[in-house]
């Protein structure tokens, strides 16, 4: 067996053979590759005067004129390239003094296309249009186009032209695998060879007995021993190096110059196979140029060259330096754009380029800032069932994106809330700070609604229980608009922000802090509170107390101050009034402003500037006027100037706000029977100032507000609240003055107002009529005594006339009163017209508004008047159908009570055509049997006294006589 051995030989000894072989081949070539350089320096200098003209005649854009720029920089280094490869040994050479002469022929002639002749021992290429042939530019621009013959050649593909550039030498080539060797070593029979195919080649003989013989030479190698051919291989990598540099830019020019898709096309291809290869090849294309210029073929037109593009970008952006120049290019934006492709190969590429990217520290905020881009891989990430590689390769993205913390505050903007959670969480004290800060401008500044997770409430409440008073405030006012969202004040009653909150409230104080953190934590308890949490579980501290404790509603109503500041009273009122929805916390809430006479302090805020302030304060009012009524009515009137004030902001003219509306329900809703403020009122001109009100609400003069119903029921609430105290003079007066009655007819049509404006329209009106037997005057007597005829008859004729005149004036008396009445002094119902407004009413679905109207036509059937006449003016207006019909669709005990006092009025005192009429109806027999079955004690008496004058029950009250057999 003949042992195998690899020697190392000198370079002087191992380079004899080469550099014969070389030498051989260079003296074949010398005088045509120095033609070639000339040639290629003419086609340099004629692409550079074609890149001048380009400049001429129009204007460009400062990315076309970058490029320009690019691509003539790009040319002054090839010439610089091909200058430093003509050898030494040329300028001495004639053949060489002949090209450069003739080449500047060539200069002075190249406008005119003359042909020129270049003696030499082998035609050389032509550089200009001689005889149709193309220069190097055309040649590449019409390459795919048919095959072109250049320098006496003929090529098809790029890398082909680079060779015929830079020669590839016979010693280059490995005779077993005819491919260029990578690491050449000599065998004993003299022949070199890759070492790799020598190696494969013996290892064939290694089971045979047959001697090994030399592959090229067929004589037996005495020896496997195999030398390393160190010259040559460094010869070959430099020759390597030369070409890929050549074909890198023959490359660039194709990519630059063709119009033609194909081209470019096989010159990424080309570009992609070097970039693979090596390191240096890379470095070049980002010197020369490539990867500026690929970045603008991702607009390009064809789906196929922007999908290579994407290929060729992603390797080059593995170095830091391709990194940089793409992020100084549009890529990012237009590599952002193709994620939304319609083609999956494409989105797969960009995806892929994009992850390159941000494995960049100095890319990831250009990434991030770029309009769609998070959004976008955000989808990716979510919908991860449409494409699972895209989606995988987006989460990627996004968490490399995570390290520049402005991206997380864009990922927060797009939906994508896990990040920003999970730095505050585990971030560094700095981390949590910054993402503190983008949690508060994103809630605050921007509204967005953010749910947040179990550990970001923990950490959010423990940060707001610092001492660090920066941290703290971020923290609380982070928490007072997260708290606005139902989700999150639930998730932070579980975190255990309430004991955080009522402890900042009632126990914690700092002096060298101010008292935000206490408003701010106010808020964000009143905005758990009102988030429908059961304040009777919610426990505040460690003694057990719950919120709806008396401890803890003591301390809230003690903190209403009208020195404290606006939104601290705020928010402790929408507590309070959150607290008074349920029955329990209602009577704590009551028994405390009572027993520590708190009530003035809700009253002073309620004329407070601050109008949202004010608005809270009335509505804390308005809950409390039925259980304390009469003590805010007396703080209210105890406060100089404050029904006037109130009066004042009613009737202010022009648009109707919630304040206005919810002080004139303020008025309406307080105890009607109080005296004192009905007598402030009319002093303080409130009658005409909310006559005038509606007025102008049922003209349309007020602008339209959602309000305006509201409203409208204040105003008329509070006028019929004057009807309640008319024993007053000065309200009596000023019902008088102001013709209520008459007002409040009006009123009753049902287009008015809403069913509760017609509701208090017959409230009032009931009121008044019961005051009406009381303000009607009986007409005067006439005088028929002969006295009174003697001195008539004695008076001179003028006065004659004027009895005579007076004596034919007619009096008008009202049958039902028995005197004198009118709608202004006697509030006479009959007179006012309102009998029919009444009766009207009876046909509304709303029974509230039933009981009202039947309410007012009772006092017409009042003992005190003369009920006759006036069920001969009921059934006059047809009031017997109204009320049957009412009583046909309505069930109530009070309401059939009403109804029943009526039909038996009806039937006491009608005559023949409204007894049968009402005897008549069908339904009525049944009603009254329902009645006397399921109505209270009072309805059941009624049902029961129109059953007997029906004949439908006996009557006990007769006397009978017996009568023995």
């Amino acid at each position: 067996m003949l042992s195998v051995a690899t020697t190392n030989v000198s370079q002087g000894n191992s380079m004899e053979s080469v550099m014969a072989t070389m030498e051989r081949q260079t003296a074949r070539r010398t005088q045509t590759n120095v033609t070639q350089m000339i040639d290629s320096l003419f086609a340099s200098v004629n692409l550079a005067k074609d890149l001048s003209a380009r400049c001429k005649g129009r204007t460009y854009t400062a990315d076309e004129i970058q490029s320009i720029a690019q691509d003539l920089e790009n040319v002054l280094q090839n010439i610089y390239d091909d200058l430093c490869r003509i050898p030494a040994s040329a300028f001495g050479s004639n053949a060489y003094m002949d090209v450069l002469i003739k080449s500047q022929s060539m200069m002075d002639y190249c406008e005119a296309d003359i042909p020129i002749n270049v003696t030499g021992n082998r035609p050389r290429r032509r550089s200009l249009r001689d005889n149709g042939t193309p220069r190097l530019v055309d040649f590449l621009q019409g390459m795919y186009h048919e095959s072109h013959e250049f320098g006496g050649q003929m090529f098809n593909t790029l890398p082909e032209v680079a060779e015929y550039i830079e020669p590839l030498y016979d010693a280059f080539i490995c005779p077993l695998t005819n491919e260029i060797m990578t690491d050449p070593v000599t065998i004993d029979s003299g022949v070199t060879c890759d070492r790799r195919a020598i190696e494969e080649y013996i290892e064939r003989f290694a089971d045979s007995s047959e001697p090994v013989y030399c592959p090229v030479r067929k004589m037996t190698m005495q020896s496997k021993t195999m030398v390393s051919n160190a010259s040559l291989k460094s010869v070959i990598e430099e020759w390597t190096t030369r070409n890929e540099a050549m074909r890198v830019r023959i490359a660039r020019t194709a990519l630059s110059l063709s119009t033609a898709d194909t081209m470019v096309l096989e010159a990424i291809h080309e570009l992609k196979l070097l970039a693979k290869l090596r390191v240096k090849n890379r470095e070049l294309m980002h010197k020369i140029g490539v990867t500026k210029f690929l970045a603008r073929l991702l607009d390009n037109h064809n789906g196929q060259i922007q999908f290579d593009a994407l290929k060729l970008l992603c390797l080059l952006a593995e170095d830091e330096e391709g990194k940089d120049i793409i992020g100084k290019t549009k890529a990012i934006a237009r590599t952002i754009k193709l994620l939304s492709s319609n083609s999956t190969d494409e989105r797969h590429a960009a995806i892929s380029f994009l992850l390159e990217l941000s494995k960049s520290q100095l890319l990831l905020e250009n990434i991030g800032s770029t309009p769609g881009s998070i959004l976008i891989l955000t989808t990716m990430k979510i919908n991860s069932s449409d494409d699972p590689i895209s989606a995988e390769k987006a989460g990627a993205v996004l968490k490399n994106l995570e390290k520049c913390p402005k991206n997380i505050k864009y990922m927060a903007e797009s939906g994508y809330l896990e990040p920003l959670q999970s730095h505050l969480v585990e971030g560094s004290e700095e981390m949590q700070m910054e993402m503190v800060g983008y949690l508060c401008e994103l809630v605050q500044e921007q509204e967005l609604t953010i749910d947040i997770n179990r550990s970001t409430s923990e950490i959010l409440i423990k940060m707001a229980h610092g001492c660090n008073p920066m941290v703290r405030k971020a923290a609380f006012n982070v928490l007072a608009q997260l708290s606005l969202h139902l989700p999150n004040s639930k998730m932070l009653v579980d975190a255990g922000a309430v004991p955080v909150m009522i402890e900042e409230l009632f126990i914690r104080k700092m002096d060298d802090e101010p008292v935000n953190s206490m408003a701010t934590a106010a808020t964000v308890l009143a905005n758990i509170v009102e988030s429908g949490i059961d304040p009777e579980t919610t426990v505040v501290n460690k003694e057990g107390h719950v919120l709806t404790s008396k401890y803890s509603i003591y301390n809230f109503v003690h903190m209403l101050k009208c020195f404290m500041p606006d939104d601290l009273n705020l928010s402790i009122i929408r507590i309070l009034l959150a607290l008074t929805v349920l029955t329990k916390p209602l009577a704590t809430v009551v028994s405390v402003i009572r027993e520590n006479h708190r009530g003035h302090s809700i009253i002073e805020l309620m004329s407070s500037p601050t109008e949202v302030l004010s608005l809270a304060a009335t509505r804390l009012l308005i809950t409390l006027s039925p259980h304390i009524g009469h003590t805010i009515v007396e703080r209210l009137c105890k406060t100089q100037g404050q029904p006037r004030k109130v009066v004042k902001t009613i009737s202010h003219a022009g648009r109707i706000t919630e304040r206005q509306a919810a002080l004139a329900t303020l008025l309406a809703k307080l105890p009607y029977r109080n005296t004192s403020l009905n007598i402030a009122l009319v002093q303080d001109g409130a009658v005409p100032a909310i006559l005038t009100a509606i007025k102008e609400v049922q003209n349309g003069t007020a602008r339209s507000s959602r309000h305006a119903v509201p409203y409208m029921e204040g105003l008329v609430g509070t006028l019929v609240r004057l009807t309640a105290t008319l024993y007053s003079p000065e309200v009596l007066k000023a019902a008088m003055d102001h013709n209520l009655a008459s007002v409040l007819t009006d009123l009753l049509d049902g287009a008015a107002g809403s069913d509760e404006v017609q509701r208090l329209a017959a409230v009032g009106l009931e009121n008044l009529s019961y005051l009406s037997i009381k303000l009607s005057q009986p007409p005067p007597d006439e005088l028929q005594s002969k006295k009174n005829t003697i001195l008539k008859l004695l008076k001179d004729s003028k006065a004659h006339n004027n009895n005579k005149k007076s004596s034919h004036h007619q009096v008008n008396v009202c049958p039902v009163h028995r005197g004198m009445c009118s709608p202004a002094t006697t509030f006479c119902l009959l007179e006012a017209g309102a009998v029919e407004g009444l009766l009207g009413c009876l046909e509304n679905d709303n029974i509230r508004v039933v009981e009202a109207a039947l309410g007012a036509l009772s006092t017409l059937l009042d003992e005190r008047v003369d009920v006759v006449k006036s069920v001969v003016a009921l059934a006059e207006l047809d009031a017997a159908r109204c009320v049957l019909a009412a009583l046909r669709q309505h069930r109530q005990n009070l309401l059939w009570q009403k109804c029943f006092c009526v039909v038996e009025k009806l039937l006491e005192h009608g005559d023949d055509r409204c007894v049968r009429e009402v005897t008549g109806d069908r339904m009525l027999p049944t009603a009254l049997v329902s009645a006397f079955h399921r109505g209270d004690e009072s309805t059941k008496q009624a049902a029961e006294s129109i059953l007997r004058r029906l004949h439908r029950m006996p009557d006990y009250s007769a006397t009978y006589v017996s009568m023995e057999f």
